[in-house]
């Protein structure tokens, strides 16, 4: 008999977390930063985790000023600022010392609350997928994440 995805990257010290399919056709993940909770959009395409400018009292991030232009799906560029050392907790899976970019979320959360999907608190980018050697399984919606 053979072994299901699941099992197999549960022997492999794999945690797995479920993934919700919002309105806008993404997946949406819970996650704690700095031991806040909020709702992320999981996007293998951005190189770096990101949350809202509106955010930073609610995930207590120290910022620092960044020359760093973010580059999303539009033409603009946007400013940033950074947050270094946060503590990110997907399910069980913990990482310490995540670098953090604050870009103005508005026109995302504007896109998903006119698509009848909730506003995130941020993205879960391929930095944090990167060290978690994540493994999505799209039929199952879960991501698999092991340190």
């Amino acid at each position: 008999m053979s072994m299901s995805l699941k099992d197999f990257l549960i022997n492999k010290n794999y945690i797995s977390v479920k993934l919700k399919k919002i309105a806008t056709n993404h997946f949406e993940i819970k996650a704690k930063i700095n031991g806040k909770k909020g709702r992320f959009i999981l996007d293998t395409g951005a190189s770096n985790s990101c949350v809202g400018f509106d955010e930073i009292e609610k995930f207590k991030l120290k910022t620092e000023v960044s020359e760093h232009k973010a580059a999303g799906a539009g033409p603009e560029e946007i400013d940033t600022q950074i947050s270094k050392k946060n503590n990110i907790k997907i399910g069980d899976f913990k990482i310490k010392k995540v670098p953090l970019v604050l870009i103005d979320l508005s026109h995302i959360n504007n896109a998903l609350t006119k698509q009848d999907a909730k506003p995130v608190n941020g993205i879960i980018g391929a930095d944090v997928l990167d060290e978690g050697n994540a493994i999505i399984d799209y039929k199952k919606r879960k991501l698999y994440l092991c340190k």
